[in-house]
């Protein structure tokens, strides 16, 4: 299982510059492009047109921006000029090659690849016989119930408990993460805005058969009003555990 899991990191970290990701955003294209990052771009594709657009990965050089500013390398974010670098319409993908449209596009699967790893995991853990498995990379995937008996109890940090049996669990928090040490900079980013999220929620967590899918409707959601979330979630097929 952990070889698998750094294959996989191999396909989505920013942080690994061999990755296909970085070398995607390093050139802005890729030839050839791994199963997994196209799977993964064909969700982003789906959960961007549940979301109203409120899901879009090119918000990564929106995020560096923000990233510099608050690392105080610079005065001050551009938003204008990186939300230029932005825009899902621009991102071409097939099984042969995947394009960025424009110089300097990146793209960011954070919002939704924990998710999916997620659901890899599960599914080669089922196809190996196991039945009784929890899998967390940061979002949750239940392979049947709990070995004692029952569901498998989760405990959310923003409060309250769900069981969880062959299902799907995806939570996101907008100051979760922050750029600022004072916490009011949250990392989820409105690619209407080129902004940091206002901190409306403290946590969102989405329940459904897909911990992919789950995750990155739940990063959006952050974006939404309350009868906002409540039609993605239903257009996703999809359950709202928490909102708070």
């Amino acid at each position: 299982m952990l070889a698998e899991l750094s294959r996989l990191e191999d396909v989505f970290s920013l942080y690994r510059p061999g990755s296909a990701l970085s070398r995607l955003n390093a050139q802005g294209a890729l030839d050839a492009p791994p199963f997994e990052l196209l799977e993964c771009l064909s969700l982003c594709d789906r959960v961007h047109g549940l979301t109203g657009g409120l899901f879009d990965p090119t918000v990564q050089p929106l995020w560096a921006a923000w990233a510099r500013h608050y690392s105080g390398e610079t005065d001050g974010p551009d938003p204008g000029a990186a939300r230029a670098l932005t825009g899902w319409e621009r991102v071409r993908f097939s099984s042969r090659r995947v394009t960025l449209g424009r110089a300097g596009m990146a793209l960011t699967l954070n919002g939704i690849a924990q998710g999916y790893i997620a659901d890899r995991i599960a599914e080669m853990l089922r196809s190996r016989g196991l039945s009784e498995v929890m899998v967390d990379t940061g979002e949750l995937a239940a392979i049947g119930g709990h070995p004692e008996g029952g569901d498998w109890p989760v405990t959310l940090a923003a409060g309250g408990r769900h069981g969880l049996r062959d299902m799907a669990l995806a939570s996101s928090a907008p100051r979760g993460t922050c750029f600022d040490a004072a916490g009011r900079a949250g990392h989820i980013l409105d690619p209407r805005s080129g902004q940091p999220t206002a901190a409306r929620w403290r946590q969102v967590s989405v329940s459904g058969p897909s911990a992919a899918l789950a995750d990155g409707v739940s990063t959006a959601a952050c974006l939404m009003d309350r009868a906002g979330i409540a039609r993605a979630v239903a257009r996703s097929g999809l359950r709202l555990i928490h909102l708070s």
